[in-house]
């Protein structure tokens, strides 16, 4: 948890006046448990929200002024008119909340008056643990909750997605924004990204945590190995359309259907591309089964299914998420480990025994850095809440 009393006192470095007037609020980062590219195909995945994020300190103005700092880029103070909120590539990070006003603007719900705001990050930007989806959430709940409006958290979740994806430019799909906006503490969330269905699925690790390994590996290869893969789904639902002439998804089929007519497919590439989506949809719904009894044994040994998956019917996870969970899985206390996100690169998510950390952290590391020559961090964290508001720190 972000040191408060440390962020006041930056804030009212950077913005003068006093401590009174200082509202807090936080959101989360999120990870995605299982359920890898299922997504775009009309199936379930299964996020959490994280037990770090983004913190922002707010102040109201009496102007039409926004003012933005962040302790992350701690020499940059952005100021923008509520009258004129408009993209601009030289303002970097700053056009995500702008992002969030405009769209607020947009419904009816913008903020009468400036703001000074100070945003705290604790996510490694490029990390894929969704550090824009936590400012953009924070940033919506924030100016909801202080303009009196209620805050419905799927509208805020959408609120969000399309601040990024129409002011940003960037086509993300609902995901990320929707487990940190929903995030239950010690609840993941089963979600159906096509109709936002979802419920929350109790997640008690007991004597385990996540742990996440951030391969610092840069991601070159996302944006057109991700299309490429969208592209062989689509064609496997076109070529087993003589058996189901309904379907448009291929989260639409069992796996007892694939089966049934996967010769259809010519292409053996695109006939394991769509073994993959089929069978990891049905080991998010598996996941679900198993951890509703407690099972935290064999909800790893799906994790390692899904990686297993990722690497050798879908191939979106290289060199680097591979070598990280070799080292993982051979770690004393591991349950399972496996790559979460899209894949070339980003993080892996494993579940290990407490008393098995740092031999995880020393070990892990040693292997992945004499198999890649790079050097990784790691977060052990727990399931948390979704965005909210805190209580101000006790003032000297």
């Amino acid at each position: 948890m972000a040191d408060l009393k440390q962020l006041t006192e930056q804030f009212l470095t950077l913005f003068g006046g006093e401590a009174d007037g200082i509202r807090y609020y936080q959101a989360p980062g999120r990870v995605n448990l299982i359920g890898e590219h299922t997504d775009y195909n009309g199936g379930y995945v299964f996020p959490a929200a994280l037990t770090f994020g983004t913190t922002l300190l707010l102040r109201p103005r009496g102007d039409r002024v926004l003012k933005m700092a962040s302790t992350n880029f701690p020499n940059t103070l952005g100021e923008v008119s509520l009258d004129s909120i408009e993209y601009r590539e030289e303002d970097d990070w700053m056009n995500y909340p702008k992002g969030v006003v405009k769209e607020l603007q947009n419904r009816g719900r913008g903020p009468a008056a400036g703001y000074d705001f100070l945003y705290h990050g604790e996510i490694p930007n490029g990390a894929g643990l969704s550090s824009s989806a936590s400012i953009e959430v924070l940033t919506g709940y924030a100016l909801l909750s202080e303009g009196g409006h209620p805050v419905d958290r799927t509208e805020l979740a959408l609120i969000s997605q399309k601040s990024e994806n129409e002011f940003n430019g960037v086509q993300c799909g609902i995901m990320d924004q929707f487990a940190v906006a929903n995030g239950k503490k010690d609840q993941a969330i089963l979600l159906m990204c096509d109709t936002l269905e979802y419920r929350h699925v109790p997640f008690q690790s007991e004597d385990y945590v996540l742990v996440i390994g951030n391969t610092n590996k840069r991601r070159g290869l996302v944006d057109s190995k991700y299309n490429e893969r969208r592209s062989e789904c689509e064609q496997a639902v076109q070529e087993l359309k003589g058996a189901y002439p309904e379907l448009t998804l291929l989260g639409q089929l069992t796996p007892e259907q694939f089966h049934a007519e996967c010769e259809r497919i010519e292409s053996d590439t695109v006939r394991r591309r769509a073994l993959h989506v089929v069978d990891e949809i049905d080991r998010v719904l598996q996941s679900v089964a198993v951890l509703e009894k407690g099972d935290l044994e064999s909800f790893g040994k799906l994790m390692n299914a899904s990686h297993d998956s990722l690497r050798d019917l879908y191939e979106v996870t290289g060199k680097e998420l591979d070598a990280m969970v070799e080292a993982a899985r051979k770690v004393p206390g591991v349950l399972g480990s496996r790559m979460t996100g899209a894949g070339f690169g980003g993080c892996t998510v494993s579940l290990v025994h407490k008393d098995s950390v740092d031999r995880f952290r020393e070990q892990v590391a040693a292997e992945y850095t004499e198999a890649t020559g790079l050097v990784p961090d790691f977060y052990v964290c727990s399931i948390g809440d979704g965005a909210s508001r805190l209580d101000s720190p006790a003032q000297p």
